[in-house]
């Protein structure tokens, strides 16, 4: 069975050298699909005409990532996605959140954001694409209040507790686990057994996150066979049944 990354960034700058060549090792690597997060409407040309390039392997979300959630342009950045969701297809909402790291003054905006984002995802039948960081109780109460059947999707890069990782399941999401699980100092790794694979899905996150052995250096979606290899040693099952569940974990939760 082919491997799915859920979230990898292909459009970003890093890769403008040698994309063509860093999708050609993923595919080979037998990484057959590729799900790029949005950022904002800034980079909205280059996901699409890379979704053009290859048409069978990559597939789109839309949505504001919490980060850029600015006080001047965040109702514009709002309106271009919801112009965006009447006009086209993706295959989800995100990469959508709150990020309390960078900056705490833009909280309510962000809660506003998100909140906003939840409902057009419930409306419109898509999972979404959770990025938190430092804000895992923010994130909860709104999920909390939005819950619903309609609402499902992924808590994208999960670098979170145990406590913390079963509540995002109880809530009806799974965890996209990426490079942080081979990291010595990522703890995920700790306790990622007592949650069923059939909450898991792969990720690299990249360029960001590579996981070891390449830790410190641009990641790409060929080294997702690596977090499968780090999940077989968890879970204590073979490679190819790691792949086999996660791959069809990610194929239910976009409708494939």
């Amino acid at each position: 069975m082919k491997l799915i990354d859920t979230h990898t960034h292909l459009y970003s700058e890093e890769f403008d050298e040698d994309r063509n060549a860093v999708i050609g090792r993923a595919l080979q690597a037998g990484v057959e699909r590729f799900y790029l997060p949005a950022i904002d409407s800034s980079y909205y040309q280059r996901m699409k005409k890379l979704k053009s390039e290859y048409p069978e392997n990559i597939f789109l979300m839309i949505g504001l990532h919490p980060c850029d959630v600015k006080p001047e342009t965040y109702e514009q950045e709002l309106a271009f996605v919801r112009q965006k969701l009447d006009e086209e297809t993706f295959a989800a909402i995100g990469e959508i959140g709150i990020d309390l790291y960078w900056d705490t003054s833009t909280l309510e905006i962000q809660q506003k954001a998100f909140r906003q984002q939840i409902r057009w995802a419930k409306e419109y039948n898509l999972p979404i694409n959770i990025h938190i960081r430092s804000a895992f109780d923010e994130v909860f109460e709104i999920l909390e209040e939005e819950k619903s059947l309609e609402l499902y999707g992924i808590f994208h890069c999960f670098s979170g507790t145990l406590a913390q990782a079963e509540h995002a399941v109880s809530l009806g999401f799974s965890l996209g686990i990426g490079g942080v699980v081979t990291f010595k100092n990522g703890k995920i790794d700790q306790f990622l057994k007592e949650i069923s694979l059939q909450h898991i899905v792969l990720e690299t996150d990249s360029p960001y996150l590579a996981p070891v052995p390449h830790r410190g250096k641009r990641n790409e979606p060929a080294y997702i066979p690596l977090i499968a290899e780090k999940l077989s040693d968890i879970y204590e099952i073979l490679p190819e049944e790691i792949v086999r569940i996660t791959t069809e974990n990610a194929r239910r939760i976009y409708k494939l």
